[in-house]
């Protein structure tokens, strides 16, 4: 009898093991997609968080760097260089190094990034911001990876933007932490309690790595030349021919990457530049901004589960986030409350469709490609978030406005929108 307790004892164990239980030794009991989606969203917080702070903070690195306010703009499109640079040229590290130990690297290059950041040449913080990139990019396609491993089918959607939905909350909390941040330690100082957060958090999951890089790709101690190598370019961009829906959902992604790069880089800017709010209140709208879309993401997965097409509804959203821009524009300098509304519109729209997306990536992509599925839509969507910001800060320079920018933008979102629900009928009509 001892010895058949003995047994089933050590049996439940090593299901328990199997499932993701008494992780790292202790009590915690999570089912392995419960431990996925832990380890996955705390990464993507952190990261976010640590993102979220270079807007944030850009009225004081454009003075300090002695630059025009709305050259912020171009440090956003460095950090999206490095992000597309992993995306085009990271998987085979990740691959390799399996998807957990992939995001323990990523935020070391992203704490790396936030010590040059504090340096007081520009060059050096560009540099910095290139390394920050570089760490945000393995968020999508191994977050994807573990999700669409571990995740139930009938809320893969919902568990796919509950990960996404770290994305606006890290950057929630970093609009209300870093302007008191600021102003408690000092600039340096409040950079470097950034980077130690970020230190801290990659450790945090490592008693989720050996659960969740059991199933890593195979070795390739080639990936580091293959990192630098340009014909992995050309690979992303074959691969989004596996599925005849994968073209259209690429589009929109970089439709919607560019309204959320210019929103993400130059709201801050915007309403202290140009509607005279101090940088805690600023940070206090971007945060506004930022919930709404935390509370988005999770509630727009729930519904395209429910409805059953994550594409007619990033449509939708599409056409929502155009109108709602050009509101925020139309009352920038109207009652306080009348502001946070507009702001919580905007984020709601325009930032809360990532999750949705990234699950319609995963749902139409052959099983085998999803996580070269993923980074080479990430992958076009962040060169929109380079061009984006780009061409915004020239068009701001040229007419001493941020108004007409964000209109463009606003417009380009809805005719991306337009385009893709008259593909959609199309394709149901044939």
């Amino acid at each position: 009898m001892n010895e058949q307790r003995s047994h089933f004892a050590r049996s439940a164990r090593e299901a328990g093991q199997a499932r993701g239980d008494g992780i790292g030794g202790t009590a915690l009991k999570l089912p392995l997609w419960g431990s996925a989606l832990s380890a996955t969203l705390l990464v993507q917080v952190v990261s976010s968080f640590a993102g979220a702070a270079i807007p944030l903070l850009g009225p004081l690195l454009t003075l300090r760097w002695g630059l025009a306010p709305e050259s912020i703009g171009y440090v956003s499109a460095v950090v999206s260089v490095g992000i597309c640079w992993f995306l085009a040229c990271g998987n085979p590290m990740l691959d390799h190094h399996g998807p957990v130990r992939a995001l323990q690297i990523g935020l070391a290059f992203v704490a790396t990034g936030l010590l040059f950041l504090t340096q007081p040449f520009a060059t050096i913080g560009l540099a910095g911001a290139l390394l920050i990139g570089l760490g945000l990019a393995p968020n999508t396609p191994a977050g994807s990876q573990i999700l669409m491993r571990t995740a139930p089918a009938d809320h893969r959607t919902l568990v796919f933007s509950i990960k996404q939905a770290g994305v606006p909350l890290g950057g929630a909390i970093a609009g209300f932490a870093i302007a008191p941040m600021v102003l408690g330690l000092g600039f340096t100082a409040a950079v470097w309690t950034v980077g130690t957060v970020v230190l801290i958090s990659a450790l945090a999951v490592q008693p989720f790595r050996k659960s969740l890089d059991a199933e890593k790709g195979r070795q390739n101690r080639a990936w580091a030349r293959m990192f630098l190598s340009p014909s992995s370019l050309s690979r992303s961009a074959r691969v989004l021919s596996s599925h005849g829906s994968l073209p259209m959902l690429a589009a929109l992604g970089v439709s919607f990457s560019i309204t959320q790069a210019c929103i993400t880089a130059f709201t801050a800017t915007y309403m202290v530049t140009q509607h005279g709010r101090t940088l805690a209140q600023a940070g206090h709208l971007v945060a506004t901004l930022l919930v709404a879309s935390t509370i988005a993401r999770i509630f727009f997965g729930w519904l395209a589960d429910r409805m059953g097409n994550g594409l007619h509804l990033l449509c939708l959203l599409a056409l929502a986030a155009g109108a709602a821009i050009a509101l925020l524009i139309g009352t920038g300098s109207s009652y306080p409350w009348l502001i946070y509304f507009c702001m919580a519109l905007v984020g709601a729209t325009s930032m809360g469709w990532n999750g949705v997306h990234m699950a319609e990536l995963a749902r139409v992509s052959p099983p085998a490609l999803i996580g070269d599925v993923t980074s080479g839509a990430s992958l076009f969507g962040f060169v929109g978030s380079i061009c984006g910001p780009l061409i915004f800060a020239v068009i701001a320079n040229r007419t001493g406005s941020f108004d007409g920018p964000f209109l463009l933008i606003a417009g380009q979102l809805a005719i991306s929108g337009i385009v893709a629900l008259c593909y959609l009928r199309s394709r149901l009509a044939a």
